[in-house]
Protein backbone atom coordinates (compact mmCIF):
# COMPACT_ATOMS: atom_id res chain seq x y z
CA UNK A 1 0.00 0.00 0.00
CA UNK A 2 1.20 3.52 -0.79
CA UNK A 3 -0.13 6.92 0.20
CA UNK A 4 0.17 9.68 -2.40
CA UNK A 5 -1.07 13.19 -1.62
CA UNK A 6 -3.19 14.99 -4.22
CA UNK A 7 -2.77 18.77 -4.41
CA UNK A 8 -5.31 21.00 -6.11
CA UNK A 9 -4.50 24.44 -7.42
CA UNK A 10 -6.62 27.37 -8.57
CA UNK A 11 -5.33 27.55 -12.14
CA UNK A 12 -1.62 27.58 -11.18
CA UNK A 13 -0.83 23.86 -11.24
CA UNK A 14 1.67 24.09 -14.12
CA UNK A 15 3.45 26.97 -12.39
CA UNK A 16 3.54 25.02 -9.10
CA UNK A 17 4.90 21.87 -10.75
CA UNK A 18 7.61 23.86 -12.53
CA UNK A 19 8.52 25.49 -9.19
CA UNK A 20 8.71 22.11 -7.41
CA UNK A 21 10.85 20.71 -10.22
CA UNK A 22 13.32 23.55 -9.73
CA UNK A 23 13.35 23.52 -5.91
CA UNK A 24 13.17 19.79 -5.28
CA UNK A 25 14.67 18.20 -8.36
CA UNK A 26 11.24 16.65 -8.93
CA UNK A 27 10.15 15.11 -12.21
CA UNK A 28 6.78 15.44 -13.91
CA UNK A 29 5.94 11.88 -14.93
CA UNK A 30 2.50 12.49 -16.41
CA UNK A 31 0.41 15.51 -17.32
CA UNK A 32 -3.01 15.82 -18.96
CA UNK A 33 -4.76 19.11 -19.68
CA UNK A 34 -8.52 19.57 -19.65
CA UNK A 35 -8.35 20.35 -23.38
CA UNK A 36 -6.74 17.00 -24.18
CA UNK A 37 -9.25 14.99 -22.16
CA UNK A 38 -12.81 13.70 -22.62
CA UNK A 39 -14.07 16.53 -20.34
CA UNK A 40 -12.79 19.37 -22.56
CA UNK A 41 -16.36 20.46 -23.36
CA UNK A 42 -17.21 20.76 -19.62
CA UNK A 43 -14.80 23.61 -18.88
CA UNK A 44 -14.58 27.14 -20.28
CA UNK A 45 -12.28 27.51 -23.31
CA UNK A 46 -9.73 29.49 -21.25
CA UNK A 47 -9.47 26.53 -18.84
CA UNK A 48 -8.60 23.92 -21.48
CA UNK A 49 -4.85 24.51 -21.05
CA UNK A 50 -5.11 23.93 -17.29
CA UNK A 51 -4.06 20.64 -15.71
CA UNK A 52 -6.68 17.93 -15.22
CA UNK A 53 -4.18 15.49 -13.72
CA UNK A 54 -0.41 15.27 -13.20
CA UNK A 55 2.03 13.04 -11.36
CA UNK A 56 5.14 14.57 -9.82
CA UNK A 57 7.94 12.31 -8.56
CA UNK A 58 9.88 13.66 -5.60
CA UNK A 59 12.51 11.11 -4.67
CA UNK A 60 10.60 7.87 -4.13
CA UNK A 61 7.28 9.66 -3.54
CA UNK A 62 4.56 10.67 -5.97
CA UNK A 63 2.36 13.74 -5.61
CA UNK A 64 -0.75 13.95 -7.75
CA UNK A 65 -1.85 17.43 -8.78
CA UNK A 66 -4.53 19.26 -10.71
CA UNK A 67 -6.26 22.56 -11.30
CA UNK A 68 -9.64 22.31 -9.63
CA UNK A 69 -12.49 23.01 -12.01
CA UNK A 70 -13.66 26.64 -11.99
CA UNK A 71 -15.67 27.38 -8.86
CA UNK A 72 -14.57 24.18 -7.07
CA UNK A 73 -11.18 25.18 -5.65
CA UNK A 74 -10.76 25.08 -1.86
CA UNK A 75 -7.66 26.35 -0.08
CA UNK A 76 -5.59 23.55 1.48
CA UNK A 77 -5.92 23.24 5.24
CA UNK A 78 -5.40 20.74 8.00
CA UNK A 79 -2.28 19.08 6.55
CA UNK A 80 1.31 19.71 5.57
CA UNK A 81 3.83 17.89 3.43
CA UNK A 82 7.02 16.82 5.20
CA UNK A 83 10.30 16.59 3.32
CA UNK A 84 12.90 14.48 5.13
CA UNK A 85 16.33 15.60 3.93
CA UNK A 86 19.53 13.89 5.07
CA UNK A 87 21.92 16.82 4.53
CA UNK A 88 21.60 20.06 6.54
CA UNK A 89 22.93 22.25 3.70
CA UNK A 90 20.42 20.70 1.28
CA UNK A 91 17.62 21.26 3.83
CA UNK A 92 18.64 24.93 4.04
CA UNK A 93 18.64 25.31 0.24
CA UNK A 94 15.26 23.63 -0.16
CA UNK A 95 13.71 25.67 2.66
CA UNK A 96 15.06 28.92 1.21
CA UNK A 97 13.83 28.15 -2.31
CA UNK A 98 10.40 26.83 -1.28
CA UNK A 99 9.80 29.89 0.89
CA UNK A 100 10.45 32.35 -2.00
CA UNK A 101 7.20 34.29 -2.33
CA UNK A 102 5.67 32.35 0.55
CA UNK A 103 5.47 32.71 4.33
CA UNK A 104 7.84 31.21 6.90
CA UNK A 105 5.85 29.91 9.87
CA UNK A 106 8.84 28.49 11.76
CA UNK A 107 12.34 29.39 10.60
CA UNK A 108 14.65 26.50 9.79
CA UNK A 109 16.52 25.74 12.99
CA UNK A 110 18.10 23.08 15.16
CA UNK A 111 15.60 21.30 17.41
CA UNK A 112 15.84 18.47 19.91
CA UNK A 113 14.78 16.00 17.16
CA UNK A 114 16.46 17.48 14.09
CA UNK A 115 19.64 19.09 12.79
CA UNK A 116 17.24 21.39 10.91
CA UNK A 117 13.48 21.76 11.02
CA UNK A 118 11.25 24.53 9.69
CA UNK A 119 7.73 25.15 8.42
CA UNK A 120 6.64 27.35 5.53
CA UNK A 121 3.65 28.01 3.33
CA UNK A 122 4.77 28.30 -0.27
CA UNK A 123 3.49 30.82 -2.82
CA UNK A 124 0.76 28.35 -3.83
CA UNK A 125 -0.66 27.93 -0.31
CA UNK A 126 0.90 24.51 0.37
CA UNK A 127 2.40 24.00 3.85
CA UNK A 128 5.76 22.25 3.93
CA UNK A 129 7.82 20.96 6.84
CA UNK A 130 11.49 20.58 6.01
CA UNK A 131 13.10 18.10 8.37
CA UNK A 132 16.76 17.06 8.56
CA UNK A 133 16.88 14.41 11.30
CA UNK A 134 19.68 14.11 13.82
CA UNK A 135 22.34 11.63 12.80
CA UNK A 136 21.92 8.29 14.59
CA UNK A 137 24.35 7.78 17.44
Amino acid sequence: MKLSPHLSFNGRCQEALDFYQRCLGAEIQFMLTYGNSPVADRVPPEWRGKILHANLAIGESIINADDAQPGRYQSPRGFQLTLDVEDAAEAERIFRELSEGGTVQMPLQTTFWAMRFGVLVDRFGITWEVNCPLAPE
